[in-house]
């Protein structure tokens, strides 16, 4: 059965190959396109009867989550199934990152999410019936993990909200797959978005200590990036658990792996 489908960030690899994915599986997608965000013109299908539907969507401001949400709505009078993107990477220093940073960080991670997801949740849970998909790289949570420290908090912040949502939305019939792809997502374009710190002075106080510590970080970044293999099968992962009748999707899984982070065994 064709699926209603808003992938919120189409403008990465992984959105694009997801919307892609989906349209083909004969799914009806939209693409949330952010204002700011890189075009991926020309590397969306060309529609063939479904979608996908290009359509800007700024999950950091509600006005727009709510139009597009509302326009999907208005269109097709209901919306299967969300997924939500992964966030810029923020890379430095603890101590460099200024307050509003944070703020900018949280949002960008988690308020983001929460917006669509208020948004989208009120039609799911009257009908009975909807799909969240969050993309959790994994190792996240890894110790020891320092100048990541700040991407590793947001991305955990998001691995327990998902959960949390898969345990509170269980009666309303509302299902989440959680899916654990490689360490790092490129969140915008083939290299990982990363945030720099504002407090240049504090990051050449500690780059004084540790020469060369900011490229170091960058080169195990770029060790992280997923490669176009990686990526198709990330996205035919996520499409796959949007085709899959409801009761059937696994929690959380790891695409390419035989079996989910919970220990029970996915079933692609």
């Amino acid at each position: 059965m064709s699926q209603i489908v808003l992938v919120t960030g189409a403008s990465s690899d992984l959105g694009v190959a997801t919307v892609n994915a989906l349209a083909e599986s004969g799914h009806i997608v939209y693409a949330g396109i952010s204002p700011a965000g890189a075009n991926p013109a020309g590397r969306l299908a060309e529609p063939s009867g479904h979608g996908p539907r290009p359509i800007s969507l700024d999950v950091a401001d509600q006005r727009s989550v709510s139009t597009a949400v509302g326009d999907i709505l208005a269109q097709c009078g209901r919306i299967d199934a969300v997924v939500h993107a992964v966030g810029p990477v923020p890379r430095g220093p603890l101590e460099s990152f200024t307050p509003y940073q944070l703020a900018q960080i949280y949002d960008a991670h988690v308020l983001s999410t929460q917006r669509v997801n208020r948004s989208v949740l009120p039609q799911m849970r009257e009908r009975r019936q909807g799909l969240l998909v969050w993309v959790v790289p994994a190792n996240h949570d890894v110790e020891g993990a320092p100048y990541l420290a700040l991407h590793s908090e947001a991305i955990t912040m998001i691995d327990h909200l998902a959960a949390s949502y898969a345990q509170e939305l269980t009666e309303f019939g509302v299902e989440t797959t959680i899916v654990v792809p490689g360490f790092l997502v490129p969140e915008n374009g083939p290299r990982v978005r990363t945030i720099h710190p504002d407090d240049a002075e504090t990051v050449q106080a500690y780059e004084g200590l540790y020469p060369g510590l900011i490229h170091r970080v960058d080169s195990k970044l770029a060790e992280h990036e997923l490669t176009g293999a990686e990526v198709a099968l990330a996205a035919q992962a996520i499409a796959a658990a949007v085709s899959s009748p409801k009761g059937t999707r696994p929690l959380r899984f790891a695409p390419g792996r035989s079996s989910t982070a919970s220990g029970q065994r996915a079933r692609w």
